[in-house]
């Protein structure tokens, strides 16, 4: 099974669709990469999730990404008296370090990080921004505010401060025991939440070691400020819309999405566009048009991946919500204005040699109408270059590394394909046609652009390319 389409589609896995059944039917429906989110999840739900995925897996013949998303750290004020209390605009409101449970004056607030970074003058925003407090000073143990837009506290709602750089690791102890059971299982990819410096995402890598690749989910305006430094640290990126809509205005949000999916690419780092975009769809069976054209921007942008959390985790229509994904997303690169908006964005490659055949590659391929463009990959870098230069022709990555197919998984445009080491030049470009034709992506008679690196099988070292005819023989 190939995809006729560029963009990757992420699904995540929960009540509504973690059955292999569930997960057959989401995978035939277009999903490339499952996202097992660890708020909703303890070690043996895990296990269990991610064994259903390398069954579906093994049946389908085709690799599978898997990304686990750490909750991060989880700030929330406490309980509140008979659960709910009504706050009004222009009323003073005390956190404080209390046990007590709140009332409409006070609410407990357990994190005394908060405490120590929050300054007068800054906002405090409650219940994902819908109450939005104005601190107007503090002591050891308390914040006093003042209420700006009120409303009802209920009991354990969220606490976000968009303007303060809190010092809080990104990994919790509960992140740390899930990443080692994560990397123990062998999943492909890891998603960090809370991210607000370049130190986050290193502490994870260094517990990683390479066992998984590391994703920096974007959703803090402080990460905003290091933007550079957290992509050239990390794998992949995540627009994590929802989180960032919070505290950010609303308005800045696209804006963002824009500036962020080019700075990933021009990093030749894959970017993942996320949160509510079919959200009507946990309910409806169709998607609102605002929506439609929400899924339909981040493919224009050249997005490497696009994806659904309740949609289809505990939403009634997760093959329907995937399906419509998957018809949006094939529609925009079918539209007569897509080439010109991507190659738009084209950035120019780097001054290495192995960015250089793939910039060729792209050119040559053009140049002669080729069928598809074949990689040869073991550690992955080459498909990223292919990728990075977003060709509106098929590229087929070739490795022997079963890890290296499934993170590719996520990568735009790359067809990935499990196959062993070439033994020769002539093997190598002779598997590549063959391959080419038994995909469904090239004809005898066309021609397809092969690149690889000499000597065979040596990671990262991307220096030759080849044009190669797709014969009869490659039909046998």
């Amino acid at each position: 099974m190939n995809r006729r389409r560029n963009v990757k589609i992420i699904a995540t896995l929960g009540p509504a669709s973690d059955t292999p059944d569930m997960i057959r039917k989401l995978f035939d429906a277009g999903v490339d990469v499952f996202r097992l989110n660890m708020s909703h999840l303890d070690h043996k739900g895990l296990k269990r999730v991610h064994a259903a995925v390398r069954q579906v897996e093994k049946e389908v013949g085709r690799p599978i990404g898997i990304l686990v998303d750490l909750q991060g750290p989880k700030l929330r004020i406490g309980e509140m008296k008979d659960g709910v209390a009504e706050l009004k605009a222009g009323a003073r409101f005390r956190l404080d370090t209390s046990k007590k449970a709140g009332d409409a004056t006070r609410a407990p607030l357990p994190h005394p990080a908060i405490f120590d970074a929050v300054s007068a003058g800054q906002t405090l925003l409650l219940d994902d921004g819908k109450i939005r407090l104005h601190v107007m000073g503090k002591g050891r143990d308390h914040i006093d505010t003042e209420v700006e837009v009120g409303g009802k506290l209920t009991n354990r709602k969220g606490v976000s401060l968009p303007d303060t750089m809190l010092p809080l690791a990104a990994l919790t102890e509960k992140d740390r025991s899930d990443l080692d059971a994560a990397l123990d299982l062998g999943v492909d990819w890891v998603a960090l939440s809370f991210i607000q410096r370049p130190d986050d995402v290193a502490e994870a890598r260094k517990i990683a070691r390479g066992r998984a690749a590391v994703m920096a989910k974007i959703e803090k305006p402080q990460a905003l400020a290091h933007l550079e430094e957290i992509i050239e640290i990390s794998d992949a990126i995540m627009v994590a819309r929802g989180d960032l809509g919070v505290e950010l205005p609303l308005e800045h949000v696209p804006g963002w999405q824009k500036r962020l999916t080019r700075a990933a690419r021009r990093s030749g780092k894959p970017v993942v566009v996320a949160t509510q975009m079919l959200e009507s769809m946990i309910s409806s069976p169709t998607p609102t048009r605002a929506e439609v054209s929400d899924v339909a921007t981040a493919v224009f942008e050249g997005a490497d991946a696009i994806m659904l959390s309740a949609e289809s985790a505990a939403g009634k229509f997760p093959v329907e919500a995937v399906t419509m994904m998957d018809r949006v997303a094939q529609s925009v690169e079918n539209d007569p204005t897509y080439p010109g908006i991507i190659y738009a964005q084209r950035t120019e490659p780097e001054a290495t040699g192995a960015d250089a055949i793939s910039a060729a590659a792209h050119s040559v391929a053009d140049t002669l109408n080729a069928a598809a463009i074949v990689c040869w990959t073991n550690s992955g870098s080459t498909g990223l270059r292919a990728a990075r230069e977003r060709p509106l022709f098929p590229i087929i990555a070739l490795t022997p590394v079963h890890a290296t197919a499934r993170r590719l998984a996520l990568v735009w445009g790359l067809h990935c394909v499990l196959t062993e080491d070439a033994r020769d030049l002539d093997d190598l470009s002779e598997r590549a046609c063959r391959i080419a034709f038994q995909e469904g992506f090239a004809e005898p008679g066309q021609r397809i652009v092969v690149t690889a690196g000499v000597p065979l099988g040596t990671p990262g070292a991307t220096n030759m390319l080849r044009v190669a005819f797709v014969g009869r023989r490659s039909a046998e």
